[in-house]
């Protein structure tokens, strides 16, 4: 049986992106530590769309 971990797949999405209404959506998929970050990530990705680095948050 497979062992249950503390990992978990997240989906981070552009913050800045939404406000623009321009069409399209910056969205990547990543890993976290359940056990150790509780909060929602919140990291600096590349926004094809915008063509810079923008603050992508952790959605549901």
């Amino acid at each position: 049986m497979a062992k249950k971990g503390n990992r978990i797949q997240v989906i981070l999405e552009c913050t800045e992106h939404k406000t623009t209404g321009q069409p399209g959506m910056s969205r990547y998929i990543t890993t976290k530590n359940r056990k150790n970050t509780t909060e929602r990530l919140e990291l600096k990705k590349y926004n094809p769309f915008l063509k810079k680095v923008t603050v992508h948050k952790e959605i549901k």
